[in-house]
């Protein structure tokens, strides 16, 4: 389901696991599974091959997948726990108005087939024809403002989250939007592989004008609006590397000052139609698109203006209508962006449908069944000792001055920790469930919208607030809270075994922890107090030294040819990288804490250093399309999974030690030219 709104301020990470297995069976074991090698492949030559070949084998992409590893696997396997567990509250009447009516109308009416083709694009018409009949540029904007609430995009967009300089309270916060392909460079962009997405673009945009109705020449005109308007916007919107600035990206004021720089919009009539009153001050994060978007709706003919309009609804609904219509959108996003061959099944969409809408339900049924308190217990303990060990570490770095390490202590003290799942579930009384899919995702989409502005507006910020879904296999770090959150879903195998020794789990999980703790001290992160502040609280010099440093990671990624011709961004993935290689060093350092002593075992072969080093790189499996290797490397600030672990354990000594990696090895990299922070 997409939601357009809630857009914190958050170093989220992207892991990528595998499937689960068997391994409480085997008591104390490896973790590691040594099918998943190759071990044809030397370890300092290809690691990644050495680690994860046999699971690259027989794990082939399947069709539905523009990236299938680990973390698809794993996540497959939530999904199918998921889907029992909702099919078995959709078979059976709910109590009107209930969790489980709502659960089970929102999977229903996904998996109503019939009904949706049946109705085409009826359930938009109304909206389409309601456009078109608009008399002059006010009305037309009351209904784009309007709609924003029903996840309809326009040229820009807001959320209400923390003050990133008053961390304790809320505030209004505006920001770019208007690029329906999400990214400025596939509009400005001139390699033949931009250029051919661009030209399939705007056959996607024609077709489904024409599926809504419209003649072959108005499709070819609207088309055309719609191009030049979204071009428009990318000259003038952030890069996804300047997004990732936060400094660049406030620029707080009065709302009388927004009123008088930003007067070609008519904002009191915005803000009615959102639903947001009462405005005293906010940010505007990007002013150059925000100016842009502003001229646009002064220059750009009513008729064109109508066009892109309707071209952001039925772009938006598209998928959530007949089978002909989600059908053309995914030849454009799945197959021509992505490289996936196939649709996912009807009932993973409705599993992801219900998820999207009711995802803290979702998540509570889930940690009930799924989700052991043990593994809860075993995993603050986990943390804890990865703080002592980020302590160690900073104490240790020669480059930072007293101050500011005793600055960074006290803010690795002050992180706010989250395992599993919240004490504090969401409210869905309010969200209506129970019309046809498209129906029940505007719903669900005023809903959150409105949620958002009740519990945020002129509010201070709530310290229990999860960002993610009990389910989700994934991590963060949000700066403006200081906390660091492990959803339940990412806590199984292979990143946290019960089962398995301290080796595996210090190299899986106690790195992902170590990520995140990191992601605080990051080239983002670094800039936020420990009470979340926007602030410069590092000594004099120390900042300085730390981008030297940040420097040789940057230019390392640069180096690297992704695919032929196009190199990774150094830049853009920069935090994502300082947090892989702090969460190794801290996750290692953490792990020899807590074996002192203990006389080293060799398991399936390996000592306990080298199944740490083989516990990281096996989460990292996966097959990847070069149409996904070429988007990610656009706009993801995560490097691929085989950069993860090719480009960041080479700037281990631990992991030369392990493997005993020499000079005449691939992947060496002299150690005068390692990145040397943590």
């Amino acid at each position: 389901m997409k939601m357009k709104y809630l857009l914190p301020a958050v170093a989220v990470v992207g892991f990528t696991l595998e499937a689960c297995s068997n391994k409480a069976a085997e008591g104390q074991g490896a973790g590691i599974d040594p099918r998943n090698m190759d071990k044809s492949v030397a370890p300092g030559d290809d690691f990644y091959e050495f680690a994860c070949g046999g699971w690259i084998k027989d794990n082939p992409l399947k069709p539905e997948y523009a990236r299938y590893g680990t973390f698809e696997a794993l996540i497959e396997n939530n999904e199918k726990q998921i889907q029992g567990l909702i099919e078995e509250i959709a078979a059976a009447q709910q109590a009107e108005g209930s969790l489980e009516q709502k659960i089970a109308a929102m999977y229903n009416s996904v998996m109503d087939s019939t009904a949706q083709n049946n109705e085409g694009i009826t359930p938009v018409v109304g909206r389409i024809d309601s456009i078109m009949s608009m008399k002059d540029k006010q009305q037309l904007f009351r209904y784009a403002a309007a709609t924003y609430k029903d996840g309809i995009p326009n040229l820009f967009g807001f959320y209400i989250g923390a003050d990133v300089k008053d961390s304790k309270n809320n505030l209004l916060q505006i920001y770019q939007s208007g690029l329906t392909l999400g990214q400025r460079d596939y509009y400005l962009d001139q390699d033949e592989a931009t250029v051919r997405i661009r030209e399939e673009y705007k056959k996607y945009i024609a077709d489904l004008f024409q599926m809504a109705g419209f003649s072959e020449a108005d499709a070819a005109r609207y088309r055309d609006d719609v191009m030049r308007i979204e071009t428009r916007m990318a000259e003038k919107s952030y890069s996804a590397t300047l997004l990732r600035d936060p400094a660049a990206n406030y620029h707080p004021m009065a709302y009388a000052d927004l009123q008088k720089d930003y007067a070609a919009i008519d904002w009191d009539t915005y803000f009615k139609e959102v639903g947001v009153g009462n405005v005293e001050k906010l940010s505007v994060g990007q002013p150059e698109p925000l100016l842009e978007a502003g001229k646009i709706w002064q220059e750009e003919s009513l008729d064109a203006l109508k066009g892109y309009c309707v071209w952001t609804l039925i772009d938006a609904a598209a998928p959530y209508l007949s089978d002909s219509l989600r059908g053309r959108s995914f030849d454009f996003y799945g197959k021509v962006m992505s490289g996936k061959e196939e649709q996912q099944p009807r009932w993973k969409r409705a599993v992801a449908a219900v998820n999207g809408a009711l995802g803290q339900a979702v998540g509570r049924m889930y940690v009930q069944k799924y989700f052991p308190e043990a593994a809860k217990h075993r995993m603050q303990t986990l943390v804890a000792n990865l703080q002592t060990a980020l302590g160690e570490r900073i104490r240790e770095q020669e480059w930072m001055s007293e101050e500011t390490k005793a600055r960074a202590i006290e803010k690795l003290d002050a992180f706010r920790v989250k395992v599993g799942y919240p004490d504090k579930w969401r409210d869905y009384s309010s969200l209506i469930i129970g019309g046809n899919y498209w129906e029940n995702v505007v719903n669900s989409n005023r809903f959150a919208v409105a949620e958002m502005i009740r519990e945020k507006m002129n509010k201070p910020v709530d310290p229990e607030e999860w960002l993610m879904d009990p389910q989700t296999v994934n991590a963060y770090y949000n700066p403006t809270t200081n906390e660091i959150c492990f959803p339940a879903g990412i806590l199984q195998y292979p990143f946290f075994d019960m089962a398995a020794d301290d080796a595996f789990n210090y190299g899986a999980i106690g790195v992902v922890i170590g990520h995140e703790m990191t992601h605080g001290f990051d080239d983002k992160g670094r800039h936020f107090d420990k009470d979340g502040n926007l602030r410069d609280w590092w000594g004099e010099g120390d900042g300085e030294r730390f981008e030297a440093r940040a420097k040789v990671m940057e230019e390392f990624f640069n180096g690297i040819e992704v695919l032929p011709g196009l190199h990774a961004n150094g830049q853009l993935t920069l935090g994502e990288n300082l947090a892989d290689h702090g969460g190794l060093m801290v996750a290692y350092q953490a792990f020899r804490n807590a074996t002192a002593g203990e006389e080293p075992v060799e398991k399936e072969g390996f000592t306990p250093e080298q199944r740490f080093f083989l516990a990281y790189a096996n989460v990292w499996a996966d097959n990847i399309r070069d149409e996904e290797i070429r988007q990610l490397t656009k706009v993801d600030p995560h490097s691929l999974g085989r950069w993860r672990v090719n480009g960041a354990l080479p700037h281990i000594d631990a992991w030369y030690d392990a493997f005993g990696i020499t000079e005449s090895d691939s992947l060496y990299i002299p150690k005068a030219e390692r990145v040397a922070i943590w």
